[in-house]
């Protein structure tokens, strides 16, 4: 079983998907990970010899940020920006969206589901 970075590789799949199970690794980067190891991305992780998965997994290490480095690093630009007060700082403190969606509607995800407040529907119109 191929390993990479802490993460066990599903044996079936291609090498190209295989590499996205890293977090941080997606389709361009998993290709461009597979051209400098000079390794086909049409082949199965099971069939890949030792040698080509030393060199994937060198050059990952080498030359990408993964897993629990970039976790960390994405956790503490968040708190950076909630300690000094920036205005996505605050969005993440409350649990708000951070990229400027609308809240007025939608993003019921991040404000949790709906509370019902008294009196809010409107009447209809009496003639």
């Amino acid at each position: 079983m191929a390993r990479i970075a802490g993460v066990d590789l599903p044996r079936q799949k291609r090498v190209d998907i295989a590499l996205r199970y890293l977090y941080g690794i997606g389709p361009l980067r998993a290709v461009e990970v597979l051209e400098k190891a000079q390794v086909n991305p049409a082949i199965r992780v099971k069939d890949l010899s030792e040698a080509e998965v030393s060199r994937i997994r060198t050059i990952i290490d080498r030359d990408y940020k993964v897993e629990g480095d970039l976790r960390r690093e994405i956790s503490m630009n968040i708190k950076r920006m909630q300690e000094i007060g920036t205005y996505r700082g605050l969005r993440h403190r409350r649990s708000l969206p951070v990229r400027g969606q609308r809240t007025r509607t939608n993003a019921r995800t991040k404000r949790g589901a709906r509370k019902t407040v008294a009196g809010r529907r409107r009447s209809k119109a009496k003639k």
